[in-house]
């Protein structure tokens, strides 16, 4: 009898336990951008109030991983290891949507229409994009987003890389140097904030580019729909309550929009992904 009230008691505890033990972590991955400067453990920073209401939300741990490299982003979002994906370059999240492993949830409040200014002195003549034909063009990184929408504008002008010569800076802010100092005719940046800097000191801008959202948060096709629903309704509720509005001040942003699909769509398109 005792032996048998025993294997009761045991099974009990593990029906009880069987759910705990399936609650695994979420993976969250990270990666901020490559062009500006911050360290892995300032991103990890930020997030972790946001962190702690996904967590709480889901009913499970939420694990963190920043990357840095593109490249690893990549393979990682390729082998679908990241459940939820916070991603910086729009051209990286937009692959792994179009590849069917990831769908957007939610996209960053004030980087919904991102676009690139190319830059140019002020004693410059040049009106058009045709105009710098044979001449240098400086960028940020190679594979930022900045480079991969220039190389789209040139694209729809059909200047190829025997067209215009591209040098590249690895940071946004270091962009205006290189053009004010006559290493590049023009400067491709879309950070706002070096734009303002560059034609509040008299310098001029030849044109922009079509608008891209960057900055979206990408769930996996195998996260539950439940999951889903839950991050989507944390994100786009953030600003309604105290700890959301918390989160979003140490997070630094406004807070997060509904994704458009049909934008997307354009966006993968323009790209060339």
């Amino acid at each position: 009898m005792i032996r048998s009230l025993l294997t009761a008691i045991i099974a009990v505890w593990l029906a009880l336990a069987a759910p705990s033990a399936a609650a695994a972590d979420l993976v969250f991955a990270i990666t901020e951008g490559i062009t500006y400067y911050q360290t892995n453990k300032e991103i990890a920073a930020r997030f972790q109030p946001l962190t702690e209401l996904l967590a709480r939300a889901l009913k499970r741990p939420v694990h963190t991983v920043v990357v840095s490299a593109y490249d690893d982003l990549r393979a990682g979002l390729a082998r679908q290891e990241y459940d939820l994906a916070f991603v910086h370059p729009a051209h990286v999240a937009l692959a792994a949507i179009k590849a069917g492993k990831y769908k957007s949830v939610a996209w960053t409040t004030g980087y919904t229409d991102y676009a690139v200014s190319l830059l140019m002195n002020k004693d410059q003549s040049f009106t058009r994009l045709e105009d710098l034909r044979g001449r240098t063009i400086v960028s940020p990184d190679p594979d930022s987003i900045t480079a991969a929408m220039l190389r789209a504008m040139l694209r729809d002008q059909k200047l190829g890389a025997a067209d215009v010569k591209i040098v590249t800076t690895r940071y946004q802010d270091a962009v205006p140097f290189y053009v004010e100092y006559g290493f590049a005719h023009a400067g491709a940046t879309a950070a706002k904030a070096v734009v303002q800097s560059w034609t509040q000191k008299g310098g001029k801008v030849l044109l922009s580019s079509r608008p891209v959202p960057i900055k979206q948060m990408i769930a996996s096709t195998m996260l539950s729909a439940d999951d889903e629903q839950q991050i989507h309704a944390v994100l786009l509720g953030l600003a309604q309550s105290d700890a959301g509005r918390s989160a979003l001040t140490v997070l630094g942003y406004k807070g997060f929009a509904e994704p458009s699909r049909e934008d997307e769509e354009k966006a993968i398109a323009w790209l060339g992904l």
